[in-house]
């Protein structure tokens, strides 16, 4: 697949959820960003890429996770497509291996990152029920500390579980909604318990936008 192919998927994507799209004291920019969203559906990375500006698409990579997009043609989309990190989630992991494979998670996503390039994470880990946004992971704090340059931007989505509910394989075409929020303004001395309250309250707020 090629960026034509992401530039299709993207549209069909834009057409089947028709989202309304704001950025709330927050604009545009080709800079380094991590964008972190609520999670409740396997369309929410889709999607959010789907309505970034084409110029900032071809510099963002959403992570996604491997045991649902690593094969076939979820795949080909995840990985040619759109550039996608898959990586592995705590809950398939063997208890002994969670330190190693979250040390690994963390190297991936640093070297996705690179020197130019943007994320798409979901801080919660797993796919949450749409009306609340679950306890965030403590991944997205250890990634900001070795890249403190980076901006987070807090995403809300709202709806796209309506769109692809959980157990489904059939999309039902619904209006939803993607509200970027102002980067968080962090300190240096940011502890993970404080870090995370802020993400955390960040994405929340924006519920209301």
């Amino acid at each position: 697949m090629s960026a034509l192919s992401a530039s299709i998927i993207a549209a069909c994507a834009r057409g089947l959820a028709g989202p309304s799209v704001r950025w709330v004291n927050c604009r545009p920019a080709t800079r380094q960003r991590v964008y972190f969203a609520n999670h409740t559906s396997h369309l929410d990375f889709v999607v959010l890429w789907s309505v970034l500006p084409r110029k900032l698409r071809s510099l963002t990579r959403p992570v996604a996770a491997k045991d649902y997009w690593n094969s076939g043609l979820r795949k080909r989309i995840a990985v040619n497509a759109f550039h996608a990190v898959l990586v592995e989630r705590g809950s398939k992991t063997a208890e002994g291996d969670r330190t190693a494979a979250a040390r690994n998670t963390l190297d991936l996503l640093l070297e996705a990152l690179g020197t130019e390039n943007s994320l798409i994470v979901f801080p919660e880990g797993t796919r949450g029920n749409g009306l609340e946004v679950g306890p965030f992971k403590s991944g997205i704090y250890y990634l900001w500390s070795r890249r403190p340059d980076v901006q987070f931007v807090p995403v809300y989505l709202s709806n796209l579980n309506r769109i692809l509910p959980k157990g489904e394989f059939l999309p039902v075409p619904v209006i939803s909604r993607v509200v970027f929020g102002p980067p968080l303004k962090l300190e240096k001395d940011e502890t993970k318990e404080s870090f995370l309250e802020k993400a955390h309250a960040a994405v929340c707020a924006l519920r209301e936008a």
